[in-house]
């Protein structure tokens, strides 16, 4: 392959192994002591609610008391679009996982590694070292392996969806650079939505004599928590020889919260790469028997291919090498995970994943996807090249900029993301892309449970809008779906104490609901303030509908939409109080900046108005109905003028028209 496509990228984001951040992070702000005052019913109510949640057996969407911070070692999620999500860090260590749908668990698991084995020309083996600058696990846990890679000797760069990482042995005259690839594709939807991803080992000998070189990878089950060991799990071979391609590997079958899922870990054999494997070994244990089979073979052992079953489970696969001096030689393994069905919290529903529509529901796809994922990755390369380099080129953009535009893209797969079957897609209508794409949905954030917020999705389905439009289009219809819906159940909401519906009739939702509850199902998961009320999220839904149908020129797309869209500007109108033609605000934190008092015409709101007027005179043009666009294009007339008079203060336009 082109080394162009295969080595680090000049612009990306770059630390050393032994990088610590000199900033320390503290998110828990203090209120000053005139603000105390009026946060003591808001923190009554919220000890309320979270005791009613604890005892219904469910967590907070949003904890306060106990915020998740950053652990400041994240790197480059590993995973596809939708179907979970194993974050790396840039140490090398597995710290974050996302099995269990909407839910993440932080925990460095020290059984999953990288091994490196070096033999010299005459088969003795001159050095073995965990590739990772930890320390070691506590109690005495692979005790036996040798830890503490030196952070200096090695070097990280992200550049989403791809990593790099770069292991100097100058002892050995030995470099080895790991490159992380997740299926993560612009407008490819059936390799995006491949739960897991590839590490491409190159190997170089700068040395004057040849080397044999072995890499292992180790991996147990579960993410480090305690419910590892609660149930019950088994490993057992895999292999698959087809199309010319032979992986070899170990599946650990298990389970979370009653849903069955699989870890599938293989290397490609190839004419000078033999693959070997432990089908199971104890990971609380002091992991000699992987070691010494290693450090006495430089390939490991095994003495059983049968099923092994255990509480925890731990495997290990080996690919081996000679490598000639001043040659390169290159190791590929996959890691990849298959839990087809899902369900959430009540488990009133359950859910296919996406993915399964290509590589099948039996919970038997993921040898499947591992040869897939190994004889394709390639492709996954020159596509994902193909897509960023003409921002990396562009002379015109700052650095930064460059490493940010696609770092910062990590929240499509990471974010807590589902990507799942429609059960009822027959009964769609044919213009309707969830039939063939499914259903899409992602976190306002790790600690911000909620799924689709729409004043925040806003701004991030750019992202989806350009580079995956038709799951733009799936979200759009699910919103259009809301928008008829009322739903009676009455909430006190946290900050100010009322009491309204979850939602009304022709009021866009806040979001599709929290994975703690039955999301799509119980929309609104926000009790903070009544959303239904909410100034900016009707107006949002206008403009994303006609954003969508400029990028993509589908005028069926502004039919699908236009009822809805009518009905939500006909609420709009209804906060227009004065008759002036610009809607106001009512004096509480209506919008999506929930702290921020709008009284009166805002800037905001008030320009997330204009525009929206603007756009659904446009789209009653094309749709040829000439009365409505008369209509809204009269009031933009009208309220231009009103806003223009009320903030504009000779310099810029005021927060808001309060005194």
């Amino acid at each position: 392959m082109d080394g162009k496509i295969t080595q680090a990228p000049s612009y990306a984001w770059r630390v050393k192994l032994d990088h610590v951040f000199p900033e320390k992070l503290n998110q828990k702000l203090k209120p000053k002591l005139h603000q105390i005052w009026s946060f003591i019913p808001l923190v009554f109510r919220y000890i309320w609610y979270c005791i009613t949640m604890w005892w219904n057996g469910r967590r907070v969407i949003m904890n306060f008391y106990v915020p998740l911070t950053s652990n400041q070692w994240s790197g480059v999620p590993l995973g596809g679009i939708g179907g979970g999500t194993i974050c790396r860090s840039f140490r090398g260590e597995f710290c974050r996982y996302q099995m269990k749908p909407g839910f993440y668990e932080y925990n460095v698991v020290h059984a999953n590694q990288f091994i490196v084995t070096v033999q010299n020309s005459e088969g003795t083996v001159v050095y073995q070292q965990v590739l990772s600058p930890l320390r070691g696990a506590s109690g005495g846990k692979l005790s036996a392996w040798k830890w503490g890679f030196p952070g200096d000797q090695a070097k990280y760069t992200a550049l989403y969806p791809r990593a790099w990482t770069e292991y100097n042995i100058p002892e050995h005259n030995l470099r080895l650079i790991c490159r992380q690839i997740s299926p993560v594709i612009p407008h490819n939807y059936k390799d995006s939505c491949v739960p897991g991803g590839v590490f491409v080992w190159s190997v170089e000998n700068s040395g004057s004599e040849i080397k044999s070189i072995s890499i292992t990878c180790t991996f147990k089950n579960g993410s480090g928590s305690k419910q590892d060991a609660q149930g019950s799990c088994h490993s057992e071979p895999m292999d698959v020889n087809r199309d010319g391609a032979q992986v070899v590997g170990v599946q650990i079958h298990q389970q979370v919260d009653n849903m069955d899922y699989t870890y599938c870990l293989s290397a490609l054999a190839k004419e000078d790469v033999t693959v070997s494997r432990i089908i199971a070994f104890d990971p609380n244990g002091d992991g000699s028997g992987v070691w010494n089979s290693l450090a006495k073979n430089g390939q490991l052992t095994s003495q059983t291919n049968d099923k092994v079953v255990g509480r925890e489970v731990a495997c290990a696969v080996c690919a081996y090498v000679e490598v000639p001096p001043g040659n390169m030689k290159t190791l590929e393994f996959a890691l990849v995970w298959d839990m087809p069905k899902i369900h959430f919290h009540l488990n009133t529903k359950e859910y296919y994943r996406y993915y399964t529509k290509y590589f099948g529901k039996d919970g038997e796809a993921g040898p499947v996807m591992s040869h897939f994922s190994l004889t394709n990755f390639s492709r996954w390369e020159k596509e994902i090249s193909a897509w960023q380099r003409p921002i990396l080129e562009d002379l015109n953009l700052p650095e930064w900029y460059k490493s940010a535009i696609f770092n910062e893209i990590y929240f499509v797969a990471d974010g807590g993301t589902v990507w799942l079957l429609m059960d009822d897609a027959e009964s769609l209508s044919p213009t309707d892309p969830r039939r063939e794409y499914g259903r899409f949905a992602y976190l306002e954030g790790h600690e911000y449970r909620m799924y689709n917020t729409y004043d925040v999705h806003f701004y991030a389905s750019f992202t989806l809008s350009q580079l995956w439009p038709r799951l733009q289009a799936c979200v759009q219809f699910d919103f259009r779906d809301t928008v008829l819906r009322e739903e009676t159940e009455q909430r006190v909401h946290l900050f100010d104490g009322k009491i309204a519906n979850r939602k009304d009739i022709n009021a866009i939702p806040h979001d599709l609901g929290d994975p703690s509850e039955e999301p799509f199902v119980l929309i609104n998961a926000y009790n903070i303030h009544d959303v239904s009320e909410w100034r900016d999220l009707n107006l949002k839904f206008v403009l994303q509908c006609y954003r969508d149908y400029v990028l993509s020129g589908d005028v069926q797309y502004l039919r699908d939409m236009w009822p809805q869209v009518l009905a939500v500007m006909s609420k709009a109108e209804t906060w227009d109080t004065d008759g002036d033609g610009v809607i106001e605000n009512g004096g509480t934190a209506d919008q999506t900046y929930d702290a921020w008092i709008m009284t009166g015409t805002s800037a905001y709101c008030g320009s997330l108005w204009l525009a929206s007027l603007c756009c659904v005179t446009k789209i009653a043009a094309i749709l040829d109905c000439p009365e409505v666009a008369d209509k809204y294009s009269a009031l933009l007339t009208k309220a231009k003028a009103s806003f223009h008079k009320k903030l504009w203060n000779g310099q810029y336009y005021n927060f808001d028209s309060s005194q």
